[in-house]
């Protein structure tokens, strides 16, 4: 009886330590986000590894675009601007472009701070081919991304996404509604607490 009871303890503890390793969040769905490594603004690589143990948010953009992506760019640097006035500089920021063959490092980071960015906890990504961050948008957030026929233009979702630490996206917000960018910042106070 000595020996079963020394065998159950450590498995008791495993089975602990497994049940701790995961957190569950209140979100509305649990996309698993494929493990990237792309250059950013500053010609410099950063890696979905650098962004363990983080909250982030996550969109996709392009700097050439004459529809969505300069409203939801503004619409993240106020969503910057709050997450500093609440403390949470630690919530990290990805922008990916959806137009890699355009979008130089050089040209993301003049887009972004011509609209008051900075860069301490926000990457803008590219430094890839088009039907890799395609194959990112659709397989690991579930959005759509195309070329637009006959166009220069993308057609690409508009959701702010929250990545939770463990790298999933659990919830959507709309990008291009100033209001949504609270209800961001309310929701990332909810989740922490939990």
């Amino acid at each position: 009886m000595l020996r079963r009871s020394k065998l159950l303890v450590p498995i008791f503890g495993l089975i602990l330590f497994l049940a701790a390793c995961g957190q569950d969040y209140n979100g509305d769905f649990s996309f698993d986000i494929a493990d990237f490594s792309y250059t950013n603004q500053d010609n410099e690589q950063f890696s979905s590894s650098e962004l363990e143990g983080k909250f982030w948010i996550a969109d996709f953009i392009f700097t050439n675009c004459e529809t969505v992506c300069p409203p939801m760019t503004s619409n993240m640097v106020d969503l910057q601007q709050m997450l500093k006035e609440e403390g949470m500089e630690d919530v990290e920021i990805v922008s990916f472009s959806v137009d890699p063959d355009n979008d130089t490092p050089e040209k993301l980071k003049e887009y972004a701070a011509s609209r008051g960015a900075t860069f301490e906890n926000w990457n803008l990504l590219t430094g890839y081919e088009f039907q890799e961050i395609k194959e990112l948008s659709i397989k690991s957030f579930k959005t759509a991304l195309e070329k637009a026929p006959d166009s220069d233009q993308m057609m690409h979702g508009t959701s702010f996404f929250v990545v939770t630490p463990e790298g999933n996206a659990i919830k959507k917000f709309d990008g291009r509604q100033p209001a949504e960018m609270e209800k961001i910042v309310q929701y990332l106070k909810d989740v922490n607490k939990e």
